[in-house]
């Protein structure tokens, strides 16, 4: 894969879910990734869930793949866009600013299918698209899709290895228990030398740390290393490397809380952590931002433009 930026970057989410009795209204979403391109925002980030069932208290177990005491932001009802046509859109609305899945759960989606997906949009977009993948944590939606939940890390490998073999062989062939082909062709192919980047969520351990190593550009943090940032960090570069990775190249994310005075955010407080995080390794630092963002494309890309100039002042 392509070697990381060295500056660190701002990523902002752009809320593509709502809870129940949504107006089914999302231009705030489309102006708010108007605004970040404009703003000189680096990346946007969207979110995933293809269905529901109705357990939703499963995203509280961490040994499911939940966060420990997690609550899921709506009902089995609630509405959440798909995030490649989600990004496919914003991509036609934007310019320059990258477009990410935070996460994308990748083996939902038929591995062949999505590669030629994700293609179509990193031309499209000029080179724009990160893929943020992760395993998930709810059996009902793997058994929709027709997967057993109980083997999704297997099933996430082998969707990320035929990702990187059609986007970067000429002449496709695989042959692997779940998957026999030969001679077939796909183009396009990602504009990005070295296909799509792969970022990888989860947690420090022997699947992750192996997945990390063999398809990732960057770790995304789950549950309690998202929490501790300044640990986990340099543990996981130690664990990459020793698995035979590069440990020391690896782009790390991990989120900011938003300080709010009144009933708006406070920039100076909200960029206070910042310098200690990226000495810790951070690469991408990520804020929500659109709870307190003004109305309208030009005062938001205002707002959004303090934001930017914050951050690049305690980062370079």
């Amino acid at each position: 894969m392509s070697t990381p930026t060295a500056v660190p970057q701002l990523s902002i989410s752009v809320p593509t879910f709502a809870a129940e009795g949504h107006d089914g209204d999302w231009q705030a979403a489309l102006d708010l990734a108007v605004a970040a391109d404009r703003a000189g925002v680096d990346r946007l980030l969207v979110s995933d869930h293809v269905a529901y069932g109705e357990h939703l208290e499963a995203y509280a177990r961490p040994e499911l793949g939940g966060v420990r005491d997690g609550r899921q932001p709506t009902g089995p009802d609630g509405h959440w866009l798909e995030p490649l046509t989600t990004l496919a859109v914003a991509a036609g609305m934007t310019a320059r600013i990258r477009l990410a899945t935070n996460i994308l759960q990748a083996a939902l989606r038929r591995p062949i299918v999505l590669a030629k997906t994700t293609a179509t949009l990193d031309v499209l977009s000029k080179g724009r698209l990160d893929l943020g993948v992760g395993v998930g944590w709810q059996r009902e939606e793997y058994e929709a899709a027709g997967l057993d939940f109980d083997t999704r890390g297997k099933l996430l490998d082998h969707t990320l290895f035929v990702l990187q073999t059609a986007w970067l062989e000429q002449r496709i062939n695989i042959d692997t228990p779940d998957l026999r082909v030969e001679g077939i062709h796909q183009m396009p192919k990602p504009v990005q030398p070295g296909g799509v980047p792969i970022w990888v969520s989860g947690r420090i351990n022997k699947a992750v740390v192996r997945r990390v190593v063999r398809f990732g550009q960057g770790w995304i943090p789950w549950g309690d290393e998202a929490a501790n940032l300044t640990e986990s960090i340099p543990a996981m570069k130690a664990a990459v490397r020793e698995a035979g990775g590069d440990g020391a190249n690896l782009q790390v994310c991990g989120n900011i809380n938003p300080a709010v005075e009144g009933n708006r955010l406070d920039v100076a407080a909200t960029m206070r952590p910042v310098p200690a995080l990226v000495a810790a390794g951070l690469t991408d630092v990520r804020c929500r931002v659109h709870t307190w963002a003004p109305t309208g494309t030009d005062a938001t890309a205002e707002y959004l433009g303090e934001l930017v100039a914050a951050f690049h002042a305690v980062t370079r």
